[in-house]
């Protein structure tokens, strides 16, 4: 089907958003009004501005306020809906959305909403222009879809159908199933939004907190179907309400919005894509740095080895059980794959700049991220090199599609020539075992994107956010996962854009069988562990019964403690900060699938401090 955005959608000028969506390869888009009056191009001007990008204007809005009211009044609006058609035509554009009435001269009268509905139609049939009303989930007497039906049904005028919005039919719990019993050509627009599942009032959360289908609760797949099983066949068209996309750069948001409807287009059934390659667990996370000096001194107190040096390129494995750790510092310190081509920005410290993630086929994984918009990295390398497939997320981590150790396919480690035996044999006490999950910051604007980008692409499933106090304010956090619980990568939201780098740490969280043995080896060994309060303990003992001593290990360690309600628990640390990065050690114990959020305000606090 074809893929329209309202301007009001995106941030910018109106030509720096017709430019925006036709660069992320819209076929349409929506003009809302307020877009056209606040620039200096006139209809026609837009409509060539349109043309030359190779967009159709789809729809112009909004029309307000016109149905059920006094005879007098509509006799205005009936002058005013002629401006409004004259614009519509010069644009180019053959349908005019006209919003539910929300002023307080509207009668709760739905004959007189058909017949002055009626002779709107006529009047903008005598343009060439169609009136999509729509029905505002805080209209004053029509605020749902089946209602504005039944006034356009009685009406029966050909210009006149309806517009089906998904945020105004699923925010009010309305079934989207009667959509069905629509005749599909009285359909005359489809605009989708998702949103948050929040408690407020029904116009704010419209105007500030929808997002592209995907990034929030409401079931946009389901409304989609039900208008396809019903006839529709005009264009997907998002209008988005947003703070943040009013202020993000226009040309990602774009991508992403064209990347969640194509997406939504696979959920319902429109149109497929190659199937999901779901990652199984984190092969490699890749350090950056100018000076390896630090990180490696912590590799080594936390049990690492180097355990081998790329064949051709400045970077080094680091291993310890199944955990796998590059560490990158060459000139311009690009991440390993970017080695691979020309060019370089210099790192701002040490910094987490790529996961492998291992793949059951990594080919297939990089055909669906290309059909989902993913920008793939550059492919140049010497003729040695393992050829690895690598995309980019929104926040810039480089993820790989690698596989380890798997007979049959290339192996990544075969780029590495070994220094040393990975393994110890007997493994001493407190030895990591693997990757437990890999957390990154996100830019404060890229969030959304981002769990959409790894839901989508990655086929990756997005657990719950979490809203967690931050001594400086509120810290988001979202985990996903692979389909049996691997890989976990960890989503959080700094809670400003500042530039202080502890707001915008990534960090590594590694397993263990024995965290005290683990703290006590990595601390002997000279690495600094994070310092908890006296009041954090003191709180926790009053919260649950420990063992002996158990409470005062915790303490001298700087061991945090969870359980969850059927009594699992979680025991983590947390290593000093190198640059921008670093590591948790844990230990889970009877099923716990959390991350510790009932500790993160106090993590914070003292990473701040």
């Amino acid at each position: 089907m074809r893929k329209s955005i309202a301007t009001v959608s995106l941030s910018g000028s109106l030509a720096e958003k017709l430019t925006a969506a036709a660069r992320a390869g819209f076929d349409g888009v929506e003009i809302f009004e307020n877009d056209m009056l606040a620039g200096p191009l006139s209809p026609e001007e837009i409509r060539a501005r349109a043309v030359d990008l190779g967009l159709t204007i789809d729809l112009y809005q909004p029309m307000r306020d016109v149905e059920a009211v006094p005879e007098a009044e509509f006799v205005r609006s009936l002058r005013r809906a002629e401006r409004k058609f004259d614009v519509t035509r010069r644009l180019g554009a053959d349908t005019l959305l006209v919003c539910s009435n929300v002023s307080p001269q509207a009668v709760d009268d739905d004959a007189l909403a058909a017949a002055q509905l009626a002779r709107l139609a006529d009047l903008a049939q005598d343009f060439g222009i169609r009136i999509a009303y729509e029905a505002l989930a805080w209209g004053r007497h029509v605020s749902t879809y089946d209602h504005a039906w039944r006034i356009v049904e009685q009406a029966g005028h050909p210009a006149l159908g309806v517009c089906l919005d998904s945020f105004h039919i699923l925010s009010r719990g309305s079934n989207p199933k009667g959509i069905e019993d629509i005749p599909g050509e009285k359909i005359f627009f489809l605009q989708l939004a998702d949103a948050p599942l929040l408690a407020m009032d029904v116009l704010q959360w419209s105007r500030h907190y929808r997002c592209f289908p995907g990034q929030g609760g409401l079931d946009v797949t389901s409304l989609v179907r039900h208008a396809v099983n019903a006839g529709y066949r005009g264009p997907l068209s998002l209008e988005v309400f947003n703070d943040v996309f009013r202020q993000a750069d226009a040309g990602s948001t774009a991508v992403d919005a064209l990347r969640s409807l194509i997406a939504l287009e696979e959920s319902a059934g429109i149109s497929p894509l190659p199937a999901p390659v779901v990652p199984t667990g984190v092969a490699f996370a890749e350090l950056a740095t100018a000076d390896p000096l630090p990180v490696t001194t912590l590799l080594t107190a936390l049990g690492f080895r180097r355990t081998g040096r790329h064949t051709g390129k400045p970077v080094d494995l680091w291993e310890q059980g199944d955990a796998r750790i590059l560490v990158n510092h060459g000139t311009g310190t690009l991440p390993y794959s970017r080695l691979r081509s020309s060019g370089g920005t210099p790192i701002d410290g040490t910094s987490l700049t790529a996961i492998g993630l291992e793949t059951p086929d990594p080919s297939a994984a990089a055909h669906r991220a290309e059909s989902l918009l993913a920008p793939v990295l550059p492919r140049r390398r010497s003729s040695q090199d393992v050829p690895l497939d690598a995309v980019a997320a929104p926040d810039g981590t480089e993820l790989f599609f690698c596989v380890t150790g798997r007979p049959g396919h290339a192996d990544w480690t075969s780029d590495f020539t070994a220094t040393a035996n990975p393994r110890r044999t007997p493994s001493p006490d407190g030895t990591v075992t693997g990757f437990d999950h890999v957390a990154l910051t996100q830019p404060w604007h890229h969030f959304d994107e981002a769990v959409l980008f790894h839901r989508a692409v990655l086929g990756l499933r997005p657990h719950e956010s979490v809203d967690l106090a931050d001594p400086y304010g509120l810290f988001r956090s979202r985990a996903l996962t692979g389909a049996h619980g691997a890989p976990r990568l960890v989503l959080n939201l700094a809670p400003s854009p500042a530039t202080d780098t502890r707001t915008r740490s990534q960090h590594i969280a590694l397993t263990t069988d024995d965290i005290t043995a683990a703290a006590r080896r990595t601390r002997a060994a000279g690495a600094e562990l994070l310092k908890i309060p006296a009041n954090y303990y003191e709180d926790l003992d009053a919260r649950y019964d420990f063992a002996p001593g158990e409470l005062d290990t915790y303490q001298e360690l700087g061991i945090l403690y969870d359980r969850d309600e059927h009594g699992g628990e979680f025991r983590h640390c947390y290593t000093a900060t190198v640059g921008r990065v670093f590591f948790e050690i844990v230990q889970r114990t009877a099923g716990y699938g959390g991350y510790g959020a009932a500790n993160a305000s106090v993590r914070l606090a003292a990473q701040r401090r």
